[in-house]
């Protein structure tokens, strides 16, 4: 039986709700907009329900920790094709297991969500270190990312707590949307005006002059101080991955 949802973290729950109250063992939980008909399936669609919803995660914060549930939560932003039965499969043994059951790396699943989980924070640690904010004419500090995992909800907080002062907005381009901070809270943004960004970057017309002055020195001053003998090109991208580049006004001249 294939199991298909709404894409939502909320929408997941419901179907492990359903499953438990209908005795249905899924063989794919997938998103209705990736779900591709194929001749025999069995198909059954799970409706997003609150209830629902609620009651899951009532009783998984009574048999995990928080530390353990949150680490669900992240590896479900992963959007690997097989993460819904996998997150499904791990509170199956969260249910039926007694005591903690978080570091058996035995079960498929649990090894699992911690190999996910580890590669997210990577993702995570490495938005924190090559988002590059640039000021737009309109007065707000903007960039734009392409990560390969969806970490835009991981990386909200750290950015409010460095750049509380200023107006920030850092985009998704691949998901379409954002995280724009108001200098009061952090709130999540659709960009509907197609024109904002060229190849995947801030249009150059949309940047306030003090910021193209500032890169150019920037760019001039990454130069200079490179010394072309010490350049250890293997290393450098072993700690700046050359797909983050075009978002480092240093890599742009």
């Amino acid at each position: 039986m294939k199991i298909l949802y709404d894409g939502s973290f909320d929408g997941l729950m419901s179907v492990v709700f359903d499953c438990y109250e209908q005795k249905m063992v899924p063989t794919a939980i997938i998103k209705m907009h990736k779900y591709q008909p194929e001749m025999f399936d069995q198909v059954q669609t799970v409706e997003t329900n609150a209830e629902k919803t609620k009651r899951v995660i009532d009783g998984l914060h009574k048999k995990m920790t928080s530390n353990a549930f949150n680490q669900l939560f992240k590896a479900f932003h992963s959007e690997f094709d097989d993460i819904e039965l996998t997150i499904f499969n791990y509170i199956r043994l969260v249910i039926s297991t007694k005591g903690y059951i978080g570091t058996d790396y035995r079960q498929e699943p649990i090894l699992r969500i911690k190999q996910v989980v580890k590669m997210m924070n990577r993702e995570i640690h490495r938005m924190h270190a090559f988002v590059r904010f640039q000021l737009t004419v309109d007065g707000i500090y903007a960039a734009t990312v392409n990560p390969d995992f969806d970490v835009m909800p991981f990386i909200g907080e750290h950015f409010r707590k460095r750049y509380a002062d200023q107006l920030w907005l850092i985009y998704d381009v691949q998901r379409d949307y954002g995280i724009y901070y108001d200098m009061q809270k952090l709130q999540t943004i659709h960009i509907e005006n197609p024109e904002w960004t060229a190849n995947k970057k801030i249009k150059d017309s949309l940047l306030a002059d003090k910021e193209k002055s500032f890169q150019n020195m920037w760019q001039q001053y990454f130069s200079s101080t490179s010394i072309a003998e010490r350049k250890n090109m293997k290393l450098h991208l072993q700690h700046v991955p050359k797909r983050y580049w075009k978002y480092l006004p240093e890599k742009s001249a």
